[in-house]
């Protein structure tokens, strides 16, 4: 069984900052990691990709967060962080943190609500 248990989430001002974290684990023996992501997903709109990250540390963004949002990992806790500043009221989402396994497939986590007030 895999869980992924997101946190850092909430409220914060345009131009503030918030670190979101998602920690994964899977029961029985250790499982490898691959390509570990966050996505969000706005009111009426679709959930769409803003930043991932492959074992190796090769990042890839939305260019709509270029410059403002980076994502990080630590493959020993199986972690995947997301720094975002310069938040913008745009940003405002449920992200939710992806992680990708070698042999397991792909499973997502409950989500976390960010928002931004103008």
């Amino acid at each position: 069984q895999v869980q992924l248990v997101e946190s850092g989430g909430g409220l914060v001002q345009a131009g503030g900052s918030l670190r979101l974290s998602c920690a994964c684990a899977a029961s029985g023996r250790v499982f490898s990691i691959n390509t570990m992501g966050w996505y969000r997903q706005a009111p009426g709109k679709q959930r769409e990709l803003v930043a991932t990250i492959t074992s190796g540390g090769s990042a890839n963004y939305a260019d709509s967060v270029k410059g403002r949002f980076t994502i990080s990992r630590d493959n020993a806790k199986n972690t995947v962080y997301l720094q975002m500043n310069s938040l913008r009221a745009e940003d405002t989402a449920v992200y939710y943190c992806r992680a990708v396994y070698n042999t397991l497939g792909g499973y997502w986590g409950q989500g976390t609500q960010v928002t931004v007030s103008s």
